[in-house]
């Protein structure tokens, strides 16, 4: 095929505009034009499948064919919430076209086939505005009229629900308790019900572990925690707090006269395939009561050892270590740092019929098959400490502690691990080296410490990047020195973000990795435990010994293109 000086996309094929782009080469076009003779399929549709172009690709070329200006993904999610609300959802979706901005006499719009007379025509009937057509690809236009018809629709239930709202008003004497309970609504009450459901489909649907419903000055903050970082969902005026924490309160069988105090309550969602527990915290700010809910759907534990994150060294240690007859394995990291989930996956990984699995839990995370889970119930003392002592006469090779919180729960663990049990646990603490300082300020002596440990391990969550929108760039070299990462580590010169994408709520991350930091008890780390020794010196023996920190942990994921240099800073300390 000719190319010349004079090409003209508009009197070209298809094809030839792709090749001309150099997005196909002649040979994959000619391999495309044969599938279409037997399959009758359109070529875009063939070389998208085939894996020559993307949807972009296409629509760049099929717009420059027919003289109209095409529109990236990321633009059709700058639409005019008001604007693309002109035209009705069942016809948007009919005739993939999506409102994006308005003139005084005009209607730019998307279309995914521009030529299409009955839909411009009756755009035209139905906006009193002449349409002005831009070309996009038809799953990037599915997934922004997802999100921004959801949008709408979402912001319009919020609307509904606080119609009328005229509920739980009043001093505090002569203040009316409403039953909000679903089957007790009344018509008045009905709209903060669905309110309340609003908030936790929206969590639930955008995998969503905590909820916050924040009172300020004037008017309330819903955010989600998505992937361990707090996002906005919406802002209800102030009016509708009170009917709000009645209606939790209620589910939750908390008292809704008392508002002084903090409380602290449960419930469950059920679904026919779901079950969600749901823990909610109360408490009394300058502005009106807050409440924090956490969300633990427990019937789907999905993770194995090889899918949390593990480098392949780290793996091996562990999978080895914990396929030991008796000892104790402590993991550590803040609350949400992932240790209940590493701990289920090693009891995933080891368990079989000839061993008896048991956990005491507070509470229950994820129910696993073949495991005996009991759950603490404090207030009527089913303390950690009193069910280990009956768990001793349930004939336990393997014992998981939800956590060590005091020196009983501590001492009894430590005898178990050297009676001839494998105990795994987990400790609040920073570091693996702090762990073990950990154990030794709860009370425990350092003789049995260093007897009973087998391997502590300290891990985070981070952010891993969007599949959907991940590019690489060239770091400037402060970005490198601010990590301390060197630039002869990276592959080509380039580490990996995200665009921000639908896929990934605009943020350039979509889903969560683990990061390890692991000691192994070597002869010489116990040594330092029976000394006495201080944290310091027990994390140089280890980093002697070949540990990677945290940071290291991290970085390795950083140069893989797994994560970001902003995400490795916000979650771990420098290595001094």
């Amino acid at each position: 095929m000719e190319m010349t000086k004079q090409f003209n996309p508009q009197f070209s094929r298809l094809g030839e505009i792709l090749v001309y782009h150099e997005k196909i080469t002649e040979s994959q076009l000619n391999t495309a034009l044969a599938d279409q003779k037997r399959s009758k399929e359109k070529l875009g549709e063939i070389l998208i499948s085939q894996g020559f172009i993307n949807e972009d690709d296409l629509v760049h070329a099929y717009s420059a064919q027919l003289g109209y200006h095409s529109i990236g993904e990321d633009d059709l999610f700058t639409a005019d919430a008001t604007v693309v609300q002109m035209i009705p959802e069942d016809f948007a979706r009919q005739y993939m076209v999506l409102g994006l901005a308005k003139s005084e006499n005009t209607l730019s719009v998307a279309m995914e086939d521009p030529e299409d007379l009955v839909a411009i025509d009756s755009l035209k009937r139905l906006t009193g505005l002449d349409p002005e057509v831009n070309v996009a690809g038809p799953s990037a236009l599915r997934r922004a009229m997802d999100q921004i018809y959801g949008r709408i629709k979402q912001s319009g239930q919020v609307e509904e629900a606080l119609q009328g709202l005229t509920v739980i008003t009043g001093d505090e004497d002569d203040r009316e308790e409403v039953n909000l309970s679903p089957e007790n609504a009344s018509s008045d009450e009905a709209p903060i019900v669905r309110l309340v459901n609003l908030i936790l489909q929206e969590a639930i649907k955008e995998r969503a572990t905590d909820v916050h419903v924040e009172p300020q000055q004037k008017h309330i903050i819903v955010r989600i925690r998505i992937d361990g970082v707090l996002q906005t969902i919406m802002s209800p005026p102030l009016a509708s707090l009170n009917g709000l924490i009645t209606r939790i309160k209620i589910l939750s069988n908390l008292n809704i006269a008392e508002r002084r105090l903090p409380q602290d309550g449960r419930f469950t969602i059920k679904s026919p395939n779901r079950e969600i527990d749901v823990r909610v915290s109360i408490l009394p700010t300058v502005y009106g009561e807050k409440i924090v809910m956490r969300l633990l759907d427990k019937t789907g534990f999905d993770f194995n050892l090889k899918t949390l994150g593990f480098e392949d060294d780290m793996y091996r240690v562990f999978k080895r270590v914990i396929a030991q007859p008796y000892g104790m394995i402590v993991v550590s990291g803040p609350t949400g740092s992932g240790k209940s989930t590493s701990l289920y996956a090693a009891m995933k990984e080891i368990k079989s019929e000839g061993i008896n699995i048991s956990t005491v839990e507070d509470p229950v995370e994820y129910q696993l098959d073949g495991i005996n889970q009991v759950q603490v119930f404090e207030d009527i003392g089913l303390t950690f400490a009193a069910t280990l002592r009956s768990i001793l006469r349930q004939d336990p090779d393997v014992l998981l502690i939800g956590e060590i919180r005091d020196e009983e729960t501590a001492d009894i663990a430590v005898k178990f691990s050297l009676t001839g049990h494998l105990v795994f646990s987990t400790v609040h603490a920073n570091d693996a080296s702090s762990t073990i300082t950990r154990l030794l300020d709860i009370g425990i002596k350092p003789f049995l410490v260093g007897s009973c440990l087998n391997l502590v391990m300290a891990q985070r969550l981070v952010r891993t990047i969007c599949p959907h929108c991940k590019e690489d760039y060239s770091p400037s070299s402060e970005e490198l020195a601010k990590i301390g990462l060197e630039a002869s580590k990276l592959k080509d010169g380039k580490l990996y973000r995200g665009k921000g994408c639908s896929h990934c709520r605009r943020t350039g991350y979509l889903g969560r990795t683990g990061i390890f930091e692991i000691i192994l008890m070597t002869r010489k780390i116990r040594g330092l435990v029976f000394d006495n020794a201080n944290e310091d010196a027990i994390r140089l023996q280890s980093m002697d010994d070949g540990m990677s920190t945290l940071r290291d942990s991290g970085l390795r994921k950083v140069v893989a293109g797994e994560t970001t240099v902003e995400e490795i800073l916000r979650s771990t300390v420098e290595d001094l």
